[in-house]
């Protein structure tokens, strides 16, 4: 493991977040809390005489201007459509980046809520609805900029990255072995899918970017959107075993149909991308291992149980992924 240094959030003292939000012509309370965020820096901060607002500073050198602006476009042409998303703020310059002090950031309106139950399977048909929908939309045309998820950027990139500096030495012998094969097994199924229908996505659909209120959910931070398969934004949303996925899915693409032809064949990638999201999220926690706010977070990374309990995640993925996709029949 590297040894931590300065990293790029050092300068965002309270100071600094506090005259940042002034800068845009607020007037801050001096009461901030800080929320739970690790690839950015997100707080909530006090507005005197007004609602409190949500301001998200970026991570630098993470995202260009383009690929930010691409992220709020996105959110703005849904909202345009009237779905629940939590657009960024418009500033005096009719832009919804802002600068200040070297950091870039933009500002939200403070929206609450909670998780949704996602073993509702009425909640679940709400969703799918939903997420049709929003693939209407993000169909309509491609980011230009933002990246496209595939198995070399979330998986091969990752396996090199783990593999060469994070893998206890003991354990690098059955990693490699098993990491080969699954990443095998992955460039298989897609050379046997074929060609790949990539749309604009979320990306990061799970449940902690969902709020529930009011018996209806507004999504959430698009910082991971991206181009990828609709099925991307779907299988996060699925939990527990065959049976209950296969019940679960069922429901998501009734309410999906409603708005956005589901391709059925995609149900053969959700396997695929659940492997690679294991995989990345791994990696990235290792890119980041160097700010220190992930040696707190993430405790437990640098341990032997940790990466044996990867090992065996990618074992389990391995099988499921030489199991036959879900099958669903409306």
């Amino acid at each position: 493991m590297s040894e931590l240094n300065s990293h790029p959030f050092d300068a965002l003292t309270p100071d600094v977040l506090i005259d940042a939000v002034e800068s845009q012509g607020f007037i801050c309370d001096g009461r901030f809390l800080a929320l739970n965020s690790y690839e950015n820096r997100v707080y909530q901060i006090g507005i005197e005489e007004k609602t409190p607002m949500i301001v998200k500073f970026y991570r630098p050198e993470r995202w260009t201007d383009e690929q930010i602006s691409e992220e709020h476009q996105y959110c703005f042409e849904l909202k345009e459509q009237e779905l629940p998303v939590v657009c960024p703020w418009i500033n005096s310059e009719e832009n919804s980046i802002s600068h200040y002090a070297g950091f870039r950031f933009a500002l939200y309106e403070r929206r609450g809520g909670h998780a949704p139950e996602l073993d509702n399977l009425d909640n679940l048909f709400i969703l799918g609805r939903l997420l049709g929908r929003f693939h209407g939309v993000g169909a309509t045309k491609k980011f230009a900029h933002r990246p496209t998820l595939n198995a070399k950027n979330f998986g091969w990139d990752s396996y090199r990255l783990i593999s060469k500096d994070f893998m206890p030495k003991e354990l690098s012998p059955a990693y490699d072995s098993l990491a080969l094969d699954v990443l095998k097994a992955i460039d298989r199924i897609l050379a046997d899918y074929g060609e790949v229908t990539n749309i604009r996505v979320h990306g990061d659909c799970h449940s902690g970017n969902i709020l529930w209120r009011d018996d209806y959910p507004h999504f959430v931070d698009f910082d991971d959107a991206r181009m990828a398969p609709a099925i991307q934004d779907l299988w996060m949303l699925l939990s527990g075993d065959r049976q209950e996925q296969t019940a679960q899915m069922t429901e998501i693409i009734e309410g999906y149909n409603e708005f956005y032809d589901f391709d059925y064949r995609e149900l053969r990638l959700i396997e695929v991308f659940r492997t690679l999201r294991i995989m990345h999220h791994s990696a990235w926690i290792a890119r980041r291992w160097s700010d220190p706010a992930f040696p707190r977070a993430f405790s437990w990374f640098d341990s032997p149980r940790y990466w044996s309990d990867h090992i065996l995640m990618l074992r389990e993925q391995l099988a499921l992924l030489n199991e036959p996709p879900l099958e669903i029949r409306l």
